[in-house]
């Protein structure tokens, strides 16, 4: 683990949000009886070894299982650092001919492990693979490094990453709590947005680190404010066992999402999303503002709490 994260850790706090995330714990040994080794379904939608296709028009591509920190919430928990589980380009070419046969695929995402621990030489091949495959659009990183490692994003790794220019690049970071935005990941971030990457997060509701409206709204807004990423998802944390002690009912982030709303601008309200297990995909699940119905007229819910009748006006 990169001394760097390690050193935003209030060790006089053994609840400290940030310690939760990377240190272990002994409740990570307890397993439920719903929790899965592959709770979202990956090896079941895996055609070919290292990439996942569950959806129509993009898939994913694991070029590397290792990460610079091993999340203790993580849902790839039970194959990260697996045999083999480093960057190979002899290891993609089964995925990389999957991609250039299946013409309906207009993304890739790099995910893993995380991508941005490859080198700027391997990101660079790996790179220039893919522009090959004319009918991709965007190139999209999943990655956490510019939490857990935020000094990994030089100059180098943005050119690496950036190619040719001819593909859109999305770098999606996975930020949970407002303390890991300290100087060193905004400018990592900034990094990448001056590079013209569109910038988005992906967070998941965690139990003792963000389950809070105040810790979601500081960490939303200085996301958007600070680090100009949008929050995209907020995950319902997944059925991966151990993990139990992290995860949050629905109904309490419904809850949050709610009192979320009209708090803070809508560019700072990611999706309350949950992976179904199995690979069916994500459902939103945020709450709902309808409050009832009869034929056209509607009421509804409004985000100070009170309610507005409102009636469709229809051509015949």
């Amino acid at each position: 683990m990169p001394q760097s994260y390690l050193d935003k850790i209030d060790w006089q706090d053994p609840d400290d949000p940030i310690r939760r995330q990377a240190v272990p714990s002994p409740l990570e040994l307890e397993s439920l009886p719903g929790e899965r080794p592959d709770p979202i379904g990956d090896a079941a939608h895996s055609p070919v070894p290292r990439l996942t296709h569950r959806y129509p028009t993009r898939a994913l591509l694991y070029p590397t299982y290792v990460c610079s920190m091993y999340c203790r919430h993580c849902f790839r928990k039970e194959s990260i650092n697996d045999e083999a589980a480093g960057f190979s380009m002899a290891a993609l070419e089964p995925a990389l001919a999957y991609l250039a046969e299946h013409t309906e695929l207009r993304e890739v995402i790099l995910t893993g492990g995380d991508p941005l621990t490859l080198s700027d030489v391997q990101l660079e091949a790996l790179r220039s693979r893919l522009d090959a495959i004319e009918h991709l659009s965007l190139l999209r990183v999943h990655t956490r490094v510019p939490v857990t490692l935020p000094t990994r994003v030089t100059p180098g790794l943005v050119a690496a990453l950036r190619g040719d220019g001819s593909r859109m690049v999305c770098v999606v970071t996975h930020f949970n709590h407002p303390r890991e935005l300290d100087d060193d990941a905004l400018t990592a971030c900034r990094r990448l947005r001056e590079a013209g990457f569109m910038l988005l997060n992906q967070s998941v509701l965690l139990r003792g680190v963000n389950d809070e409206v105040e810790v979601l709204a500081e960490l939303f807004e200085k996301l958007v404010y600070r680090a100009g990423a949008k929050p995209y998802y907020l995950h319902h944390c997944d059925l991966t066992r151990g993990v139990s002690h992290f995860r949050t009912s629905i109904d309490r982030g419904r809850e949050l999402m709610a009192a979320l709303r009209g708090r803070i601008s809508g560019l700072c309200l990611p999706e309350y999303v949950l992976d179904l297990p199995g690979g069916d995909g994500k459902v939103p699940i945020g709450p709902s503002f309808v409050h009832a119905r009869d034929g056209q007229r509607w009421c509804f819910s409004t985000w100070a709490g009170g309610l507005h009748h409102y009636e469709e006006q229809l051509r015949p």
